[in-house]
């Protein structure tokens, strides 16, 4: 029975990843431009933001909607904003930095996880994604005990992990492929998607679009 809540928290972890906002594309664009260990470590970054949304989903929901209703827009605005930088430093790097060898060290790691875990908590809206999940899957706070709920989060967490290790780990194995002028190519316009993305969720915080769509 414990497990259950284990495989439906590795569901809700899989449906609040698989969709490809920034994050998506920045996991993609740094696992073809520097390694697989790369683009994974962006993406466990984000694997851990999302855990912690869902920690909030079950325990502390209450306590920070009215926080983050008053302060939506301007959430979505900053995180908007740093996904524009982010994009804008991708499409603006030398082609140089794509055909180095060994770039991916380990504090490059420590940074590329980093990055996206922070990245992703300027959205603390898609704790909403993560309430409707709860639903989704039918758990709700009063049928968990403290057993059980550290049981979903390890799954939303497992999940999540999964799936970035799918995608990158995939779009690692088509990397060779692609000659450095193609990665650079990529990673334009990958950039210039994420520019986009960034854009779009920064208009979006002045016309009232919901502020949890963009990453």
């Amino acid at each position: 029975m414990a497990l259950t809540f284990l495989f439906k928290g590795m569901l809700m972890g899989l449906l609040g990843s698989i969709p490809l906002g920034p994050i998506g594309v920045l996991c993609i664009q740094r696992t073809l431009s520097k390694k697989f260990r790369s683009g994974f470590f962006s993406g466990l970054g984000a694997a851990t933001a999302d855990s912690l949304f869902a920690v909030v989903a079950i325990f502390f929901l209450s306590l920070v909607m009215s926080f983050i209703e008053s302060r939506k827009e301007l959430l979505t605005v900053v995180g908007g904003v740093i996904i524009m930088g982010i994009g804008i430093m991708i499409s603006l790097k030398k082609p140089s930095l794509y055909v180095r060898r060994n770039r991916a060290r380990s504090k490059n790691i420590f940074r590329d996880y980093i990055s996206t875990f922070l990245l992703t908590l300027t959205n603390p809206a898609y704790i909403l994604v993560f309430v409707a999940l709860f639903a989704t899957v039918g758990i709700e706070k009063e049928n968990l005990s403290a057993g059980t709920a550290v049981l979903t989060i390890l799954g939303v967490f497992s999940g999540a992990s999964v799936w970035w290790f799918v995608l990158t780990f995939f779009i690692n194995k088509i990397r060779r492929r692609f000659r450095p002028r193609h990665v650079v190519i990529i990673s334009r316009i990958a950039g210039s998607v994420i520019i986009l993305l960034g854009v779009l969720a920064v208009i979006g915080a002045f016309v009232k679009m919901p502020a949890g769509w963009a990453v």
